[in-house]
Formats: C-alpha cells, structure tokens, sequence
C-alpha cells in the first residue's frame, strides 16, 4: 500500500549513515492548487520542497526552515518553508519568457539562503552562499558539504500531481566499512525519477539496500499549511506605522492583503487599524486598588 504525504527516515545499523525518503502528493497539489505554475518552474519549485522538507528532518529542532533562492533569471525566486511539525508551504516568481533549462540559467546570477527560525530560545541561524551546480540537489549537495561538513547525496523527482525525493548523509563518527558510504551512493544512484514519485519508500529502501543492514523508522506524516494570520498582518501593520496605514486607508478606503503562499485575504478598515494601534500604546492598567 502507497503511503502518501510522508517521511520516512531510515538507518544504516553497521555505518554512520542515514537517510530518508519524502513523498508529497496532497501536499504538494495544495500547493499547485493556489497558482498556475508554468511547467518548468513547477517541477522546479517541487524539487525544492522536497529537498527542504528532507533537510528539515536531518535537523533537531523546534521552529521553521526556510529555503529560498534568489536570482536575476527568468525565475528569480523560489521560496519553501517548512516546519519542525512537518507542515509545508512554498511559492515562486517567474518571468513570461521561463523556458525548461538548467537551474543556473532560470536562476541567473543567484544565491541560496537557509535560514532555521527556532520557535523560542535559541538564535536565528541564516547561511548564504552562491549558487554552485546545475540542479537543486547538487547546489544543496554542495552547500551541506562545504558548509556543514556533512557528505550528502539527494535525488529528486516532481511532476504535476507528485513531488518525491531520497537524502543520504555520511555522519560523523568512526567507519570500519571504508567502501559503505560509495557503495550506498552507488546503489541510491540507481534509483529512477519514476521509482522515485511511483514506489512506496520501503520498497525503494528493499529495492536498493536488501543487502544491507537497514533499520526503518515510522513514516511521519506531511501536510500543506501555511502560518499566515490576521495577528501577522496586524504585527506588519505595526510595523508600517500609524501615519503609513492611514495614507493607505485615505487613498483606498481599506488595507487589503493576500497571502501568497495560500491566496488568504486580508482586509482591515479604519476601525481595525485605529483598535490595532491604540493596542499598541494604550497604558498598562494600574494594579493600585483604591
């Protein structure tokens, strides 16, 4: 039976290896289903969800990771989030003259950015480097290898209805099977695009390393959800200032905002905002009794 809409991790017992699979299918078509991608910045885009979904499960956290890269091509922005919940969203920009090429040439002169947002305690990491290989799996290969110390491999597939990918990453520690880490690239480098969106992840893992000793963990679930919200807006209102909110108010008569990522639409009045700021500096109440 398929398991849709999931993650599934898994574990070399006689190496430091891991890995894991992802595969989205309503997730990934919530995500269509907000706008008309053209098809190459569609499969583009779902590379790249797959991708930091992947990622977003190599690392113990609490919060969000946000993965965007940047350009002057004829795509010059590419967007995932994904949180430590396994909630996932993403969006991208593209120009009318986007035609399937390789990543370097739809990007243009760009970057990548990977940025964990901690829900609370910790500090907000960001890492930013220039893009360096002809597909998302090999700019993000890279990044982690030179960035992060860590060997990682990742194979990526993503269609109109479907959105697959595997990581394998080397840890750290010692290594008794030197060949271990080029014989699971190896055998992982088999897998097809196909294989990859069609068969459920234990069968790849069977498929590919049935001689190997592999250790399975429970597939977790994957889900479309976007984290906008009337209390966001309200912050970035804030943020505005009361004089800027009160231009927009006079010249359209409301604030009127939707979402990107899931098409939610926002609309305060000159009410809202005056209740938004006088929020904002009304005094704390005196705990005096008289």
């Amino acid at each position: 039976m398929q398991a849709n809409d999931t993650l599934q991790r898994f574990i070399f017992e006689q190496a430091p290896i891991r890995g894991e699979i992802v595969r989205l299918d309503a997730t990934w078509r919530a995500v269509l289903a907000r706008r008309d991608y053209p098809p190459a910045v569609r499969d583009l885009l779902g590379e790249m969800a797959a991708a930091a979904m992947l990622l977003s499960a190599t690392l113990k956290f609490t919060g969000s990771l946000i993965m965007q890269i940047q350009g002057d091509g004829t795509v010059p922005l590419l967007v995932v989030e994904c949180t430590s919940n396994r909630t996932l969203r993403a969006i991208a920009h593209w120009t009318e003259d986007v035609r399937a090429a390789p990543l370097a040439e739809m990007m243009g002169n760009g970057r990548l950015l990977i940025t964990i947002n901690p829900a609370e305690g910790t500090e907000r990491y960001q890492g930013i480097v220039e893009l360096e290989g002809s597909s998302v799996a090999e700019v993000l290969e890279n990044y982690l290898t030179r960035s992060e110390q860590l060997d990682t491999r990742l194979w990526l597939a993503s269609n109109a209805t479907q959105v697959a990918g595997m990581l394998l990453q080397r840890l750290p520690g010692e290594q008794d099977d030197e060949d271990a880490w080029p014989r699971a690239v190896h055998l992982g480098s088999t897998i097809t695009q196909t294989e990859l969106l069609r068969l459920p992840a234990p069968e790849i893992i069977h498929r590919l390393y049935h001689e190997e000793d592999i250790r399975m963990f429970d597939g977790e679930p994957v889900s479309f959800r976007c984290s906008c919200s009337r209390e966001r807006v309200t912050d970035m209102l804030r943020m505005l200032g009361h004089e800027e909110v009160q231009s927009i108010l006079h010249e359209q008569g409301a604030v009127k905002m939707d979402c990107e990522f899931c098409g939610q639409h926002y609309e305060l009045d000159l009410i809202d905002a005056e209740l938004i700021f006088a929020s904002a500096i009304a005094p704390e109440a005196s705990s005096t009794h008289h």
